[in-house]
């Protein structure tokens, strides 16, 4: 409307008198024709166009195209506004200075200088020597790599990726293999490399566990925690077969010791199933205990844990786990602390459920038939097999297990692998480690996590376990199992060197926080009682994330810390 009004004003010399068309493309703009203004600003403007000969034209904006050329500011090119905003005039001046060291870059400015239209695409301003507008670097490595760092490593750059640092750059500057220079670069940066989330497909190929030979001489063990109290219960320890995926669940309590779990596997497994030879488990602090291992390292078992951050090696067991949790969920509905009057019945209906990895129900595979939901009485019926047929069945049974846990296997490889990538590191290779930086802790959840390094490293590959497991060089004192599958590790690339140091690592596994010193000092209360409260400033933190601690529970906790 605006722009109408003042259109009108300017050439009103030649429109007064006249009868005249306003073309447009603002469609509302035909109440001025219409006598229809609403608010006081258009029956102001309304009456400023009384007098006039006129008729509004709508235009769609598609073809209005003189008007929005002519209504668009002079152009400037982008390369020289941002060469002044971005760039100081010190690099600027290097810029120039790189120019008399490049033959070629010389012969160019001579030729631009004397008229000459060889070089269409190059232009000389008298200042700057520019291809398509923008600033040509000259051959110079050192300020090649220290305008790319600029661009890439500092606030302005904020650590981008290939596409948006050559993007930000090459909108200013030029070179010959500008983009392939930012991609090594990039690719190099120790920062990107330690701080940004992996994107590739997982690395190691699926290795499936070997088969079990017969029944329960191997068996996979976890436990499903976070259970609401349910008759003094919130633990279930799940014990699973691995060749007829048979399992038994057990309700437990905290706190639980090894010495206790030993007793419940004994009372409930043993005395049904006899001592496996392997048991396959997560690296779960029970399952680690010199107790654990000791009781079982007698009894002839092997213990197979799995590798550090690695829960997929027990994926069996994590699965049950995933089936027994949904069953009590449907079941229990809106009691969830009756869920232990519902265990013996998610166990009779996991055994009794059919597996598509073995071709059967657990319940068949391994009493030989299915369980009767009805258990009538009939007199006078009776079956009676010889030995040697009971066993022929049995052994059939036994090999059609192995049939369809082998084929199952197959196909669980082949679709793993379609999202997997071989990897394979030489000794003496440098890798980063993966650490779940999620899991930190402190006496109060509340030090930052969210910023947290995603990787630690580089570490030196010094021996390779099976066909996707590495042990690493940790530094001394490392509390973590130096042996890690590939999917936790990525290879550094480059030759700079950053801190191989690890963080502290807790007895479950999580990067702990351990307190560095006592900041400030205040009496508080809790629960009617004045306490000494303590701002401590922790390890692996910013100082910024100290939190306000109760002095003696710190105490408890870090006894051999001494503020």
């Amino acid at each position: 409307m605006l722009a109408v009004l003042m259109a009108v004003k300017k050439w009103s010399t030649y429109l007064v008198g006249r009868h005249f068309k306003i073309k447009t493309d603002h469609q509302s703009l035909r109440f001025l024709a219409e006598n229809q203004a609403v608010t006081p600003a258009q029956q102001k403007w309304v009456v400023k166009m009384l007098g006039y000969d006129y008729e509004v034209v709508y235009k769609k904006g598609s073809t209005n195209v003189v008007a929005d050329t002519l209504s668009r500011r002079p152009g400037v090119e982008e390369g020289q506004l941002l060469a002044i905003s971005s760039v100081n005039s010190e690099v600027m001046d290097r810029v120039a200075q790189s120019w008399a060291t490049d033959d070629r870059l010389t012969k160019i400015m001579k030729e631009l200088q004397k008229g000459s239209s060889h070089y269409s695409k190059y232009s000389w301003d008298g200042k700057w020597l520019r291809r398509k507008g923008r600033v040509v670097v000259g051959n110079s490595e050192e300020l090649r790599r220290d305008l790319m760092l600029y661009f890439h490593c500092s606030p302005i750059g904020g650590h981008s990726g290939v596409e948006v640092t050559t993007r930000r750059l090459s909108s200013i500057f030029y070179w010959k293999g500008l983009r392939k220079n930012v991609k090594s670069l990039v690719r190099e940066c120790g920062v990107c490399q330690k701080n940004k989330g992996d994107l590739n497909h997982p690395r190691g190929l699926l290795q499936p566990l070997p088969i079990p030979e017969t029944v329960w001489t191997s068996i996979s063990m976890d436990f499903i925690e976070g259970l609401p109290n349910s008759m003094k219960k919130d633990v279930i320890l799940v014990v699973v077969d691995r060749l007829t995926k048979y399992a038994h669940f057990l309700a437990l309590s905290h706190p639980y010791t090894a010495r206790d779990i030993a007793q419940v596997f004994l009372e409930n497994i043993f005395k049904l199933h006899g001592m496996p030879h392997t048991i396959v488990c997560d690296r779960d602090k029970t399952f680690m205990s010199q107790f654990w291992r000791e009781l079982f390292l007698r009894s002839g078992t092997v213990i197979t844990p799995s590798t550090a951050y690695h829960p997929e090696t027990d994926g069996q067991t994590e699965r049950v786990n995933q089936c027994v949790e949904t069953y009590l969920r449907c079941m229990t509905g809106e009691k969830p602390k009756e869920w232990s009057d519902w265990l013996h019945l998610a166990e009779w209906w996991y055994n009794s459920s059919y597996h598509s990895a073995i071709g059967t129900s657990p319940f068949q595979a391994l009493y030989g038939q299915e369980p009767s939901i009805h258990i009538p009485y009939l007199a006078g019926e009776s079956l009676v097999a010889t030995v040697d047929r009971g066993l022929q069945h049995r052994e059939a049974a036994i090999k059609m297990l192995k049939f369809h846990l082998k084929r199952a296997q197959g196909r669980m490889k082949q679709q793993a692998d379609k999202k997997r990538v071989g990897c394979e590191f030489q000794l003496g290779d440098r890798v980063f480690l993966k650490l779940q930086p999620y899991r930190q802790q402190s006496v109060q959840h509340r030090v930052s996590q969210k910023l947290s390094p995603k990787w630690f490293g580089p570490f030196k590959v010094v021996r390779r376990v099976g066909a996707v497991a590495y042990e690493l060089e940790l530094p001394v004192g490392s509390k973590i199992h130096p042996i890690f599958h590939v999917s936790q590790l990525k290879k550094h690339i480059g030759s700079d060197e950053f801190s191989a140091q690890l963080p502290l690592i807790g007895p479950d596994g999580g990067i702990s926080k351990e307190p560095v010193r006592i900041i400030d000092r205040r009496i508080g209360k809790r629960g009617g009682r004045a306490v000494t409260e303590v701002l401590v400033e922790w390890s692996n933190a910013f100082p910024e994330d100290a939190t306000w601690e109760v002095l003696y529970q710190l105490q408890q906790q870090f006894p051999d810390f001494n503020p």
